[in-house]
């Protein structure tokens, strides 16, 4: 073949080759100009929207607010009436909505608390109205942790130690409610005192959602050792605590009527110097200093004799026990639910918050308790408290096992966790 037409043949081949190779690039181009049916923009149908519940708000106007047609907002807040009180609706908890474009309900979710939420849904889309409503409980997962927590320069009192070891303020009330019969956990405390809790503790989405219950606690407090177990009667199927030795940790009298906190500003005593008629006179109580609005429980079961202000004590609330006793709760700034001369009162319910209501240079709560008609030392009484009533001896063996088989699930919990702790912790675990 001549060398011209070589020349010829070769050239070509190499048009015909980059006319193959644009081929793809040019069918590209073309898809990105003409775009096939599944690329076309279709509308969004629906929007979500995840808010908190504002201030003030109800149902109704929390769903008017987004929206939605009238007779659907009506309609959800009747389904949502038989499975949950609208009035419950509280501030700052989140909520969820799915709404359509033109103001269908889709879904509506409401977290009632951190274990339950409200779920309002469409389940049929050629009924709009047809809505269901239901409380869904949270999916969780359990766990059962230790703790040895103690009082020391940083952490001084239970909360801000039971804070130091990890866990919240929960945890704390509840082990206080536990030995709230012999601990006052207000005046008791000094450096040393420890805290060894074994309980249940649950997360969702793994984030911590709540406290379950405590199986059991050892702690040291003022050179004593006391320990709670949680024992479920087999006959009556309800939980308690007791001591290692199956007697009952409740008591006729909680150690003291204010949660956490406060500290005694003035003690019981016949001879005082007043601090606002600066003269002595007798102080038939015990002044505990603590923030206004903290709360105030009955230290036992008993009868509202009277709830009202009384002069120089302010609002005061006066309750009647068994066995002649009766205590007195005085300078509050307001008074519990329900309150009022003739209600009954169980041990630990909330009676009033804390005030200066009345003759007070601060807010405090002065406390009073009387026996027989005399006042007298309310410290003193509460020290002196009998130990509870036993477990039955049909159930103490159970009981003893059971015993034994928490205390050595603490043990070793705590056994598990004091690598993760400071040094000075491992050795808290023997002891």
């Amino acid at each position: 073949m001549p060398r011209a037409w070589r020349f010829l043949l070769a050239g070509s081949l190499l048009l015909a080759s980059c006319v193959r190779f644009q081929e793809p690039e040019r069918r590209r181009l073309a898809a990105d100009v003409h775009p096939t049916a599944a690329d076309v923009y279709l509308p969004r149908e629906t929007e979500t929207i995840e808010s908190t519940v504002p201030r003030h708000a109800t149902l109704d106007s929390l769903l008017r607010a987004h929206h939605l047609q009238e007779p659907l907002v009506a309609e959800a807040v009747a389904v949502a009436r038989d499975v949950f009180d609208p009035r419950h609706l509280r501030a700052d908890q989140p909520y969820r909505l799915v709404r359509s474009v033109d103001g269908l309900l889709r879904e509506f979710e409401y977290e009632i608390d951190a274990d339950r939420f409200l779920r309002i849904i469409s389940r049929d889309r050629e009924r709009p109205d047809a809505l269901d409503a239901q409380v869904v409980a949270y999916a969780k997962q359990t766990e059962v942790a230790a703790i040895d927590a103690r009082i020391d320069g940083d952490h001084t009192s239970l909360i801000s130690s039971i804070d130091g070891a990890g866990e919240k303020i929960q945890l704390a009330l509840e082990l206080a409610d536990i030995f709230s019969g012999q601990v006052d956990f207000h005046t008791e405390l000094q450096p040393g005192d420890s805290f060894r809790v074994l309980f249940e503790k649950s997360s969702r989405d793994g984030e911590f959602s709540s406290y379950g219950a405590i199986l059991g606690a050892s702690i040291d407090v003022g050179g004593r050792r006391l320990q709670a177990i949680r024992w479920t009667d087999p006959s009556t199927g309800k939980a308690a605590y007791y001591d290692e030795n199956g007697r009952s940790l409740k008591r006729f009298f909680l150690k003291s009527p204010l949660k956490f906190e406060p500290r005694v500003t003035s003690k019981f005593s016949t001879r005082r110097f007043h601090p606002i008629d600066h003269v002595y006179k007798a102080h038939l109580g015990v002044d505990y200093g603590a923030p206004t609005g903290s709360s105030v429980v009955a230290v036992a079961a008993g009868a509202v004799v009277a709830a009202g202000y009384s002069g120089a004590g302010g609002n005061t609330v006066h309750l009647k026990h068994p066995g002649g006793f009766e205590t007195y709760y005085l300078h509050l700034s307001a008074f519990g639910p329900g309150i009022r001369a003739g209600a009954r009162v169980g041990q630990g319910q909330l009676i009033g918050r804390v005030g200066m209501t009345g003759s007070a240079t601060g807010p405090h709560l002065d406390y009073r308790l009387k026996k027989n008609g005399t006042f007298v030392n309310p410290v003193a009484v509460h020290s002196r408290q009998a130990p509870g009533e036993p477990i039955p001896v049909v159930q103490l063996a159970a009981f003893k096992s059971s015993r034994d088989g928490v205390l050595e699930r603490l043990s070793t919990a705590l056994l598990a966790e004091a690598p993760r702790q400071k040094p000075d912790a491992v050795s808290a675990v023997g002891k």
